[in-house]
């Protein structure tokens, strides 16, 4: 414990002293533009290293960007008026719900019958409810609120402390089922949609949901789902207990406040599912149904059960949000993509180099603009990417998903930020996994998805 706060310290240390020279050597002549980069290293290294608890870095960003006039409040607090927090902040008092009356226990109870009484089938179990969710209910946020409390609840059921890996295999095979398999469903996650439109709008390019179903699910989807399962029990190895009393007791009928609440969540699940015909956005329905839950006549919260609800998890993402605009409205992103475009080993000659390199820009991209800037910066560029390769612009546009779909780091995605907090497991832990995981996909499932594309006569 001591090392592992030492070199926490060290680093927070390290990423401090780099963003002061950022701040004061930086690349760029104008002051306004170092003091936004350094800013930025500095967030982002405190969230990599995890030297300080993840709200308190958010707070330290909203307070010097405003002590130092680095960004107008509207970019600096931009996370809290966006719709993304108010959906996790309806998705924390609904998942306090599922705790306080027990419907969470109860739907855990019979996911673990369902699964049966081995480990792995559980971690699979558990990946395999987030894809399968991920084709009715397009919010990837919502799936990991709606899934993260049951996750818990099955581990808490199962008997698996806090703390141990059977715990925190549940809550990562959750998270990666519900957010990072689904990027080869098209509506499933937020980059995809966000390439899609600026896709359509600069090259008239629309991909239909097959296609994008039968290009991406196959390799990105279910192969990399067998990756996943098979990495967390390599990586988080366990065992399971033996049954607990409340696993062996029938299941009793559900009391007023399960039926209420549980009428709440199928009422938002189908607003969530049907969002393409009514056009509400995922955020309010999650916020009315937060509502619901504590309207004092309803009866599923009380007062001091709303105190209960994870607050440093909305100032957390809050954060991210406010350092993606950041970001976006300083011009960094754009110019980060820019040098590495510039410095890009593309020849026409070498399909699956160019393959290889397009997939490494987007990644590379995706660290200093987070998931859905990579298409906001790569999509423009698009043209002159494909002319350099000697690719069909519909095959690069299409190769940016084989980049958002490999995040290094927890923040660059909200959802896996989110259920960092709502999970209880550790960003070492997170992290570990998501570098697993981008290292099989580049060594193995980036051959294999190249093999794939020119199957289907996409190269």
């Amino acid at each position: 414990m001591i090392a592992r706060l030492t070199g926490r310290r060290i680093g927070g240390g390290l990423i401090v002293l780099a963003a002061v020279s950022v701040a004061f050597l930086g690349p760029s002549d104008r002051a306004a533009d170092n003091y936004a980069l350094a800013l930025t290293v500095l967030t982002i290294g405190l969230w990599a290293t995890a030297a300080i608890p993840e709200h308190v870095t958010a707070l330290l960003f909203f307070s010097l960007a405003m002590l130092f006039a680095v960004a107008p409040a509207s970019v600096t607090f931009a996370g809290f008026h966006a719709a993304a927090t108010w959906l996790i902040f309806g998705g924390l008092v609904v998942g306090v719900a599922v705790n306080v009356t027990g419907l969470g226990a109860r739907i855990a109870n019979r996911l673990g019958q369902a699964f049966g009484r081995s480990y792995a089938g559980i971690v699979f179990g558990m990946l395999s409810v987030g894809i399968a969710l991920a084709f009715l209910m397009p919010s990837s946020m919502g799936r990991v609120l709606l899934l993260m409390p049951i996750a818990l609840a099955l581990a808490e059921q199962l008997g698996f402390a806090k703390g141990s890996n059977g715990r925190t295999a549940i809550v990562l095979a959750t998270a990666f089922g519900a957010f990072l398999i689904p990027f080869g469903i098209l509506p499933a996650n937020v980059p995809n949609v966000v390439l899609m439109g600026v896709a359509e709008d600069l090259h008239g390019f629309v991909p239909t949901y097959g296609h994008w179903l039968l290009l991406h699910f196959p390799v990105l989807g279910l192969l990399k789902a067998v990756a996943v399962g098979a990495l967390i029990l390599v990586f988080f190895p366990d065992r399971m207990p033996p049954p607990t009393a409340a696993q062996s007791q029938a299941p009793s009928a559900l009391s007023p406040a399960e039926r209420r609440l549980s009428l709440i969540l199928a009422l938002a699940l189908a607003g969530w599912v049907t969002d393409f015909a009514h056009g509400i956005s995922p955020a309010w329905i999650s916020l009315a149904a937060a509502l619901a839950c504590l309207l004092p006549w309803i009866g599923v919260l009380s007062t001091p059960d709303f105190g209960k609800v994870n607050f440093a998890s909305v100032v957390y993402v809050a954060g991210i949000l406010g350092v993606g605009t950041l970001i976006a409205e300083s011009g960094w992103g754009a110019r980060l993509g820019a040098a590495l475009i510039a410095i890009a080993p593309l020849n026409p000659d070498q399909a699956f180099a160019n393959f290889a390199t397009l997939t490494g820009l987007g990644m590379a991209v995706g660290l200093g603009t987070t998931l859905p800037g990579v298409p906001a910066v790569m999509t423009p560029l698009a043209g002159n990417l494909a002319e350099a390769a000697g690719l069909p612009i519909a095959t690069v546009l299409m190769l940016q998903v084989l980049s958002f779909s490999t995040p290094l780091l927890a923040y660059q995605g909200p959802p896996l930020a989110v259920a960092v907090q709502l999970g209880w497991v550790t960003l070492a832990d997170m992290t570990k996994l998501l570098a697993a995981v981008a290292i099989v996909t580049l060594l193995a499932l980036l051959p294999l998805d190249y093999l794939w594309w020119r199957l289907l006569g996409a190269i």
